[in-house]
């Protein structure tokens, strides 16, 4: 059995070469607050928060794994010495951020840190991405992926989809596919401003299902992953008989690792139980990372009686929707899923 792994989101900082229409860090309500008054960790704080998390995983025996994000990681001041230092320690660690910036230098002395995983975004192709991201994104992160491969780190794109963007996606498959990409997912849209008119109607995000499904068959043993990030692909493959629940006896076997096996540290250290909404549980480094995780804060959302339609459901413990696009449409993480159909 493979040993469980408790994974922490970073977001290093707020700065950042874009303002993409969707980003969570501009369209949640305290967003303006947070980057203005954006009050970045010193080294001290960082080695202490990296101490913290690797002391918790040994106390029960998870490994760790962070990912680095932002904003754009790279632009924080103590990006290179926290990075060799998570390195240092064993921690598993992955890069989530942008094209720009990284140049082969660049790329060379993350390879030679130990980084082989690079996350970077497309929305679509270039006119819808460029609308979403900002003028010369698409062809910046296409160039991206080549400095990346070109000094041996593995590229992962990732896509936030919604109506707006939807009838892209299958070409955008085929593009990531050329490109080389090692492993392409994609996560729903949060309307974090409330403005929720380019979300999917349950009918609508079922049959976007069925036509990525259909590409993701066409591009099979293409080199590149797909990974089925969002939890409703259970449902959708259930429905379709590739997929068969099992009777779990309570144990949480898949679906949002929220309260189970992930947490997210924002760049003034406040803690939150997922980024793309507002749920605070805590802060480091004045708590320990241990006591936030299992804290009566974190609890709430492990408490599965509360969630309003999938507590009745057979996937309970496979999938639960996602709570972040959940709250971020209902105001109420506890509600259903606004894109389930079952």
């Amino acid at each position: 059995m493979s040993k469980a792994i408790l994974s922490l989101q970073w977001h290093l900082t707020t700065k950042c070469e874009q303002r993409c229409r969707h980003c969570y860090l501009y369209t949640s309500p305290d967003a303006k607050n947070e980057i203005e008054g954006e009050r970045m960790m010193n080294y001290a704080s960082l080695m202490s928060i990296v101490d913290n998390l690797v002391s918790t995983c040994r106390r029960i025996g998870a490994a760790p794994r962070v990912s680095l994000t932002g904003g754009n990681p790279i632009l924080h001041g103590h990006f290179w010495n926290l990075l060799s230092y998570l390195l240092q320690q064993g921690v598993m660690v992955s890069i989530l951020g942008n094209p720009f910036g990284l140049t082969d230098e660049v790329a060379a002395k993350l390879y030679s840190l130990g980084i082989r995983k690079f996350q970077l975004s497309l929305d679509g192709m270039e006119e819808t991405h460029d609308r979403f991201r900002k003028p010369g994104s698409f062809s910046a992160t296409v160039e991206a992926c080549d400095v990346l491969r070109r000094n041996n780190i593995d590229v992962a794109i990732m896509s936030t989809v919604s109506r707006a963007n939807a009838s892209d996606i299958p070409a955008l498959i085929d593009k990531v596919v050329d490109l080389g990409v090692r492993a392409y997912a994609f996560a729903r849209h949060c309307p974090g401003d409330g403005n929720a008119s380019n979300s999917f109607t349950p009918s609508e995000y079922r049959e976007f299902l069925a036509t990525v499904w259909e590409s993701f068959g066409r591009r099979a043993n293409s080199g590149t992953e797909f990974i089925l990030k969002d939890h409703l692909w259970n449902l959708f493959l259930m429905e379709r008989k590739l997929f068969i629940p099992q009777d779990t006896d309570g144990v949480v076997v898949d679906g949002c690792g929220l309260g189970i096996s992930h947490m997210t540290v924002l760049a003034d250290g406040n803690v939150y139980a997922c980024r793309r909404f507002k749920s605070p549980i805590g802060k480091v480094p004045e708590q320990s990372l241990y006591d936030i995780f299992f804290g009566e804060a974190l609890d709430r959302y492990r408490d599965f009686d509360r969630l309003e339609k999938c507590r009745e459901c057979p996937l309970l413990n496979y999938c639960r929707g996602c709570m972040a696009v959940t709250h971020s449409t209902t105001g109420r993480w506890e509600a259903a899923d606004p894109q389930c159909w079952r």
